[in-house]
């Protein structure tokens, strides 16, 4: 009875993880990808209005790279508002 309540426990536990890591809370890029059609867009975290799908970039950024809130890719370092 006991290692039946540890697996089920462990099994709970994983799909938790699972179901997390799903909504991107592990995710730390400023930016996000939108699939569409045969291209991937790439939206901006946190701006302010919210930058458009269509006015994103289809080009995925560079490593130490982001998209800035008016859809450039700039560097990580860059600070934007």
């Amino acid at each position: 009875m006991r290692g039946r309540t540890v697996i089920f426990t462990l099994i709970v536990a994983f799909l938790a993880f699972v179901f997390i890591d799903s909504l991107g809370v592990f995710d730390d890029r400023g930016y996000f990808d939108v699939p569409h059609g045969n291209h991937t867009h790439y939206v901006p975290r946190n701006c302010d209005p919210v930058l458009s799908v269509g006015n994103s970039p289809t080009q995925k950024p560079g490593p130490g790279m982001t998209v800035s809130c008016t859809g450039q890719i700039i560097p990580e370092t860059v600070v934007t508002e």
